[in-house]
């Protein structure tokens, strides 16, 4: 029965290697005013959670804290304990210029507003 207790575990560290490398799915709207981000990241603390916005490049960090003895009771853990990805936007920001509007996280899910700015005017010809 150990042994098959150890399998199980190892594909469990397999399977959340995985999914750290490959998380976490991310939606953008875009409009005339603003990107919209939506970022699926459940299970992590708000405030274990960093974000940087450098130039049009997003780095998302979080990270669970866990116990020692957590880990020891652990017959599966195939969620995410660590969430390290950079996002290049589908718009241009130059550098010193980078704002988000609003970061909200509720129910495991990462929402983000940035403004996009507007690049020259619309000239009417008459």
């Amino acid at each position: 029965m150990g042994l098959v207790k150890e399998v199980i575990k190892e594909i469990g560290n397999k399977s959340r290697e995985f999914y750290e490398f490959v998380l976490p799915p991310v939606d953008m709207h875009l409009d005339d005013e603003t990107l919209k981000i939506v970022i699926d990241i459940p299970g992590f603390a708000k405030e274990n959670i960093n974000l940087i916005l450098c130039g049009d490049i997003l780095s998302i960090k979080a990270k669970k804290i866990i116990d020692e003895k957590q880990t020891e009771k652990f017959v599966c853990n195939q969620r995410p304990n660590l969430i390290d990805k950079k996002i290049r936007l589908p718009i241009d920001i130059k550098q010193g210029e980078e704002k988000i509007e609003s970061a909200k996280y509720d129910n495991g899910v990462l929402t983000l507003i940035i403004p996009v700015s507007k690049k020259g005017k619309n000239i009417s010809i008459e």
